[in-house]
Protein backbone atom coordinates (compact mmCIF):
# COMPACT_ATOMS: atom_id res chain seq x y z
CA UNK A 1 0.00 0.00 0.00
CA UNK A 2 1.72 3.60 -0.99
CA UNK A 3 1.19 6.02 1.38
CA UNK A 4 0.80 9.48 0.00
CA UNK A 5 1.39 12.72 1.83
CA UNK A 6 -0.42 16.14 0.58
CA UNK A 7 1.17 19.50 2.04
CA UNK A 8 -1.20 22.24 1.50
CA UNK A 9 1.46 25.15 0.99
CA UNK A 10 -0.59 28.92 2.25
CA UNK A 11 -0.53 31.33 -1.10
CA UNK A 12 0.37 34.40 -0.44
CA UNK A 13 -2.43 36.87 -1.96
CA UNK A 14 -1.01 39.19 -4.87
CA UNK A 15 0.06 42.42 -3.11
CA UNK A 16 -2.46 44.94 -3.97
CA UNK A 17 0.06 48.27 -3.37
CA UNK A 18 3.48 49.30 -3.01
CA UNK A 19 5.21 52.30 -1.61
CA UNK A 20 8.34 54.28 -3.17
CA UNK A 21 10.67 56.37 -2.76
CA UNK A 22 11.59 58.62 -6.20
CA UNK A 23 14.08 60.94 -6.01
CA UNK A 24 12.84 64.18 -6.80
CA UNK A 25 9.71 63.68 -5.90
CA UNK A 26 9.50 61.33 -2.53
CA UNK A 27 6.81 58.91 -1.33
CA UNK A 28 4.64 57.54 -3.98
CA UNK A 29 2.18 55.05 -3.40
CA UNK A 30 1.26 52.32 -6.19
CA UNK A 31 -2.13 50.96 -5.35
CA UNK A 32 -4.30 47.78 -7.58
CA UNK A 33 -7.93 49.00 -7.59
CA UNK A 34 -10.78 46.66 -9.21
CA UNK A 35 -12.46 50.13 -10.13
CA UNK A 36 -9.14 51.73 -12.15
CA UNK A 37 -9.49 50.76 -15.20
CA UNK A 38 -6.31 52.92 -16.62
CA UNK A 39 -3.17 53.90 -14.59
CA UNK A 40 -4.16 57.57 -13.02
CA UNK A 41 -1.44 59.72 -10.74
CA UNK A 42 -3.45 62.03 -7.67
CA UNK A 43 -1.57 64.66 -5.87
CA UNK A 44 -3.60 65.32 -2.66
CA UNK A 45 -2.54 68.25 0.71
CA UNK A 46 -1.67 65.83 3.54
CA UNK A 47 -1.50 62.59 1.41
CA UNK A 48 0.96 62.62 -1.07
CA UNK A 49 1.36 61.07 -4.70
CA UNK A 50 -0.75 57.96 -5.18
CA UNK A 51 -0.83 55.83 -8.55
CA UNK A 52 -4.06 53.92 -8.70
CA UNK A 53 -3.56 50.87 -11.73
CA UNK A 54 -6.00 47.79 -12.41
CA UNK A 55 -5.86 44.51 -10.68
CA UNK A 56 -3.60 43.10 -13.74
CA UNK A 57 -1.66 46.34 -13.79
CA UNK A 58 2.32 46.06 -13.06
CA UNK A 59 3.92 47.69 -10.82
CA UNK A 60 6.87 47.79 -12.64
CA UNK A 61 4.82 49.97 -15.68
CA UNK A 62 3.88 52.19 -13.09
CA UNK A 63 6.62 53.13 -11.58
CA UNK A 64 8.22 54.36 -15.14
CA UNK A 65 4.83 55.91 -16.13
CA UNK A 66 5.39 58.03 -12.84
CA UNK A 67 8.90 59.06 -13.97
CA UNK A 68 7.65 59.52 -17.13
CA UNK A 69 5.35 62.76 -15.30
CA UNK A 70 7.95 63.19 -13.15
CA UNK A 71 7.70 67.26 -13.98
CA UNK A 72 4.06 67.06 -13.92
CA UNK A 73 4.35 65.58 -10.69
CA UNK A 74 7.08 68.24 -9.39
CA UNK A 75 4.69 71.11 -10.65
CA UNK A 76 1.85 70.15 -8.96
CA UNK A 77 3.88 69.52 -5.90
CA UNK A 78 5.16 73.01 -5.35
CA UNK A 79 1.16 74.34 -5.65
CA UNK A 80 0.34 71.64 -3.31
CA UNK A 81 3.14 72.57 -0.81
CA UNK A 82 1.70 76.33 -1.03
CA UNK A 83 -1.48 74.76 0.47
CA UNK A 84 -0.49 72.92 2.64
CA UNK A 85 0.98 76.13 4.28
CA UNK A 86 -1.96 77.87 4.74
CA UNK A 87 -2.45 75.38 7.21
CA UNK A 88 -3.11 77.03 10.76
CA UNK A 89 -0.21 76.57 13.28
CA UNK A 90 -2.08 77.60 16.37
CA UNK A 91 -0.02 79.34 19.12
CA UNK A 92 -1.64 80.54 22.17
CA UNK A 93 -1.98 84.32 20.53
CA UNK A 94 -3.66 82.49 17.41
CA UNK A 95 -7.71 84.34 16.72
CA UNK A 96 -9.27 81.83 15.46
CA UNK A 97 -12.96 81.50 15.32
CA UNK A 98 -15.76 79.03 14.02
CA UNK A 99 -18.99 80.04 12.79
CA UNK A 100 -20.11 80.42 16.23
CA UNK A 101 -17.57 79.72 18.67
CA UNK A 102 -14.11 81.72 19.34
CA UNK A 103 -11.23 79.38 20.03
CA UNK A 104 -9.28 79.72 23.26
CA UNK A 105 -6.09 78.23 24.26
CA UNK A 106 -5.03 77.18 28.19
CA UNK A 107 -2.08 75.67 29.87
CA UNK A 108 -3.28 74.21 32.74
CA UNK A 109 -1.37 71.40 35.00
CA UNK A 110 -2.98 68.46 34.73
CA UNK A 111 -1.25 65.70 32.00
CA UNK A 112 -4.14 65.20 29.51
CA UNK A 113 -5.16 67.76 26.72
CA UNK A 114 -9.36 68.78 27.55
CA UNK A 115 -12.00 70.65 25.23
CA UNK A 116 -14.81 72.50 27.17
CA UNK A 117 -18.04 74.11 25.09
CA UNK A 118 -19.44 77.28 26.30
CA UNK A 119 -22.10 79.41 24.13
CA UNK A 120 -19.49 81.51 21.57
CA UNK A 121 -16.41 80.16 23.14
CA UNK A 122 -14.60 76.51 22.76
CA UNK A 123 -11.86 76.18 25.43
CA UNK A 124 -8.83 74.10 24.30
CA UNK A 125 -6.47 73.15 28.02
CA UNK A 126 -3.18 71.26 27.35
CA UNK A 127 -0.81 70.54 29.45
CA UNK A 128 1.84 72.75 30.55
CA UNK A 129 5.18 71.12 30.33
CA UNK A 130 4.22 70.46 26.53
CA UNK A 131 4.69 73.18 23.85
CA UNK A 132 1.73 74.22 22.07
CA UNK A 133 3.34 73.76 18.57
CA UNK A 134 4.20 70.09 19.71
CA UNK A 135 2.27 67.91 16.77
CA UNK A 136 0.13 66.49 19.55
CA UNK A 137 -1.36 69.09 20.63
CA UNK A 138 -1.44 70.74 17.56
CA UNK A 139 -3.67 67.64 16.51
CA UNK A 140 -5.71 67.77 19.79
CA UNK A 141 -6.92 71.39 18.51
CA UNK A 142 -7.90 70.27 14.93
CA UNK A 143 -9.85 67.81 16.62
CA UNK A 144 -11.84 69.81 18.92
CA UNK A 145 -12.48 72.10 16.14
CA UNK A 146 -13.84 69.66 13.90
CA UNK A 147 -16.00 68.69 16.72
CA UNK A 148 -17.09 72.11 17.09
CA UNK A 149 -17.91 72.24 13.60
CA UNK A 150 -19.94 69.27 13.44
CA UNK A 151 -22.13 70.75 16.42
CA UNK A 152 -22.84 73.53 14.70
CA UNK A 153 -23.32 71.87 11.34
CA UNK A 154 -26.07 69.99 13.01
CA UNK A 155 -27.76 72.95 14.41
CA UNK A 156 -27.27 74.94 11.53
CA UNK A 157 -27.10 72.66 7.67
CA UNK A 158 -30.25 71.00 8.14
CA UNK A 159 -32.16 73.93 8.05
CA UNK A 160 -30.38 75.47 5.28
CA UNK A 161 -31.31 72.36 3.51
CA UNK A 162 -34.96 72.65 4.26
CA UNK A 163 -35.09 76.75 3.77
CA UNK A 164 -34.09 75.66 0.29
CA UNK A 165 -35.81 72.74 -0.41
CA UNK A 166 -38.90 74.55 0.18
CA UNK A 167 -38.02 77.61 -1.82
CA UNK A 168 -37.35 75.32 -4.78
CA UNK A 169 -40.38 73.04 -3.71
CA UNK A 170 -38.08 69.89 -3.61
CA UNK A 171 -38.55 66.62 -1.52
CA UNK A 172 -35.79 65.04 0.03
CA UNK A 173 -34.77 62.24 2.49
CA UNK A 174 -32.78 62.77 5.16
CA UNK A 175 -29.74 65.18 5.60
CA UNK A 176 -26.81 63.33 6.83
CA UNK A 177 -23.33 65.30 8.70
CA UNK A 178 -20.23 63.79 8.76
CA UNK A 179 -16.45 64.78 7.43
CA UNK A 180 -15.69 63.25 4.03
CA UNK A 181 -12.09 63.22 3.01
CA UNK A 182 -13.08 64.67 -0.29
CA UNK A 183 -16.37 65.86 -0.71
CA UNK A 184 -18.71 68.74 0.26
CA UNK A 185 -22.01 66.96 -0.24
CA UNK A 186 -23.83 64.27 -2.23
CA UNK A 187 -26.91 63.29 -3.28
CA UNK A 188 -28.40 59.63 -2.71
CA UNK A 189 -30.15 57.81 -5.60
CA UNK A 190 -32.96 58.22 -2.86
CA UNK A 191 -32.90 61.85 -2.20
CA UNK A 192 -30.96 61.56 1.10
CA UNK A 193 -28.33 64.91 1.79
CA UNK A 194 -25.17 64.25 3.06
CA UNK A 195 -23.04 67.31 4.10
CA UNK A 196 -19.35 67.68 4.68
CA UNK A 197 -19.22 69.11 8.48
CA UNK A 198 -16.40 71.48 6.65
CA UNK A 199 -19.00 73.46 5.05
CA UNK A 200 -19.28 75.27 8.16
CA UNK A 201 -15.93 77.00 7.66
CA UNK A 202 -17.12 78.15 4.22
CA UNK A 203 -18.59 81.62 3.45
CA UNK A 204 -22.39 81.75 3.22
CA UNK A 205 -22.51 81.67 -0.19
CA UNK A 206 -20.61 79.03 -0.86
CA UNK A 207 -22.49 77.14 1.94
CA UNK A 208 -25.50 77.58 0.09
CA UNK A 209 -23.66 76.79 -2.97
CA UNK A 210 -23.30 73.40 -1.88
CA UNK A 211 -26.72 72.98 -0.61
CA UNK A 212 -28.45 73.85 -3.81
CA UNK A 213 -26.16 71.76 -6.13
CA UNK A 214 -27.20 68.65 -3.89
CA UNK A 215 -30.62 70.04 -4.04
CA UNK A 216 -30.36 70.07 -7.87
CA UNK A 217 -29.14 66.23 -8.07
CA UNK A 218 -32.72 65.75 -6.67
CA UNK A 219 -33.88 66.29 -10.16
CA UNK A 220 -30.97 65.81 -12.16
CA UNK A 221 -28.42 62.60 -11.33
CA UNK A 222 -25.83 63.79 -13.21
CA UNK A 223 -23.40 67.28 -14.05
CA UNK A 224 -24.98 66.87 -17.60
CA UNK A 225 -25.65 70.45 -19.70
CA UNK A 226 -29.69 70.06 -17.62
CA UNK A 227 -28.24 69.57 -14.11
CA UNK A 228 -26.20 73.02 -15.07
CA UNK A 229 -29.09 74.50 -16.61
CA UNK A 230 -30.74 74.29 -13.70
CA UNK A 231 -28.26 74.89 -10.60
CA UNK A 232 -27.73 78.45 -12.63
CA UNK A 233 -31.38 79.22 -12.42
CA UNK A 234 -31.77 78.22 -8.40
CA UNK A 235 -28.18 79.75 -7.85
CA UNK A 236 -27.07 82.47 -10.79
CA UNK A 237 -23.37 82.97 -11.58
CA UNK A 238 -23.28 78.39 -10.02
CA UNK A 239 -20.32 78.15 -12.42
CA UNK A 240 -18.31 81.11 -10.83
CA UNK A 241 -18.79 79.65 -7.48
CA UNK A 242 -18.05 75.79 -8.53
CA UNK A 243 -14.60 77.25 -9.58
CA UNK A 244 -14.24 79.16 -6.06
CA UNK A 245 -15.05 76.43 -4.13
CA UNK A 246 -11.66 74.71 -6.24
CA UNK A 247 -9.93 77.13 -3.81
CA UNK A 248 -10.70 75.37 -0.15
CA UNK A 249 -9.43 72.08 0.85
CA UNK A 250 -11.34 69.97 3.44
CA UNK A 251 -8.19 69.20 5.31
CA UNK A 252 -6.30 72.76 5.37
CA UNK A 253 -7.83 74.73 7.84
Amino acid sequence: MQLIIVFAVPVSPPLRSVQLHIDGIGAVLLEKSPKAKYMRISIRPEKGVRVSLPLRGSFDKAEAFVLEKADWIRHHQQKIAKQENRQTIFTETTVYRTFAHELKLVAHAKPETKAFFRPGLVEVRYPEFKQVADPEIQHAIRYVLEETYRREAKFFLPERVAFWAQRFNLRYGKVTIKKASTRWGSCSHTNNINLNLHLMRLPEQLRDYVILHELAHITEKNHGPKFWALLERMCPGSKKLDNEMKTYRINIF
